[in-house]
């Protein structure tokens, strides 16, 4: 998908209540200005606080980011006044076991351990755990983590099983002791998260790493690219006047 169909990919795992209130808000200012909300959260620990996650199309999310979401969404929600008592607005990415609202966080997630809460029952139950085994459609497959497949993360399991596994430890042909595939409606969802593993915290790591090749590969060659006449004013002084207004923004917050 292209940056412009991530950034208005629709999420289908949405909060209820007072946090759709304050999500309606803050996601047109968050579109606008290139990021993607992924979750808000409404809190009353040591007072009211209203924390809202977001990232840019590509999943990175640093400081930077966050203060400019804050200082661009703050005034709005005093406007729009969603929320009647005070509150401490929050800005944060969705860290390495974060929420899953889209499709493509799901797919993203394919071969990792995620925690499913549900909105709406699913046959009788409301928390699954297991591996993400795919996407199908606007419905994710989970794999009971009793059988979670031994291939690496982000391969898609078989949907094949030695027929033994179905049997019992005698070698009988008992029913089998673990639980069948789970298919999940994303919409029915009321939560969905990534469980913290060895394997997550690797791939996090490994993407981390390519983004800032990517990020030194895409400076570098901001640096070699000649400055156009129209606005060489504008280049020379663009880093002095840049720092003189971040230093602005930080004195008066």
């Amino acid at each position: 998908m292209t940056d412009d169909a991530l950034l208005n990919e629709p999420r289908l795992v949405v909060e209820p209540g007072l946090a759709a209130r304050v999500a309606a808000v803050a996601e047109p200012v968050l579109i606008g200005m290139g990021y993607r909300l992924v979750r808000v959260r409404i809190s009353g620990d040591a007072g009211c606080t209203v924390q809202v996650m977001a990232e840019r199309p590509d999943g990175s999310m640093d400081i930077d980011d966050c203060e400019d979401i804050s200082r661009a969404l703050s005034p709005v929600l005093d406007v729009a006044d969603p929320i009647e008592r005070a509150y401490r607005l929050e800005i944060s990415s969705p860290g390495i076991d974060r929420p899953l609202v889209r499709r493509s966080d799901f797919a993203a997630g394919v071969g990792h351990l995620v925690k499913i809460e549900m909105a709406v029952a699913h046959d009788g139950r409301k928390r699954f755990r297991g591996v993400i085994g795919g996407v199908e459609g606007d419905s994710v497959r989970i794999v009971p983590e009793a059988e979670k497949p031994a291939g690496k993360p982000g391969a898609r399991p078989s949907a094949k099983r030695d027929p033994k596994d179905r049997r019992g430890a005698a070698g009988d042909a008992g029913p089998a002791e673990t639980a069948a595939d789970v298919v999940l409606a994303m919409e029915d969802i009321a939560e969905a998260r990534l469980v913290l593993t060895d394997a997550l915290v690797r791939e996090s790591l490994r993407r981390g790493k390519a983004a800032e090749r990517d990020m030194r590969e895409e400076r570098k060659q901001q640096r070699a690219a000649p400055p156009h006449p129209d606005n060489q004013d504008d280049t020379t002084h663009s880093p002095r006047s840049a720092k003189a207004r971040r230093a602005g923004q930080t004195e008066g917050d």
